[in-house]
């Protein structure tokens, strides 16, 4: 346990900011489940739609030091190739 009100106030700093790191990380998972479901479905306007809205959630969580920039650009180009074969699959 902390002894020093430095280090006390260090503990209280960080159980903030890990409540706010836990609010975005399951903040970018919902849009990230919110695309995949739409993939899911077969639904290309709907799935092109949330993955509109998931991209500046994983570039905000990566900026904020959340997640990785690597990860949050492979996720986002994972999904984007995903998005694009199911339009294409779609309207072909």
């Amino acid at each position: 346990m902390a002894n020093t009100t430095s280090a006390k106030k260090a503990t209280r700093k960080i159980a903030r900011r890990t409540d706010v790191n836990k609010a975005r990380r399951s903040r970018v998972r919902t849009f990230v489940r919110q695309v995949e479901e739409a993939i899911a479905s077969g639904d290309a306007a709907k799935a092109k739609e949330a993955f509109l809205a998931a991209q500046p959630e994983l570039a905000r969580a990566a900026s904020k030091g959340v997640l990785h920039s690597n990860t949050a650009s492979r996720k986002v180009s994972r999904l984007a190739a995903r998005v694009k074969a199911l339009s294409v699959t779609t309207t072909a």
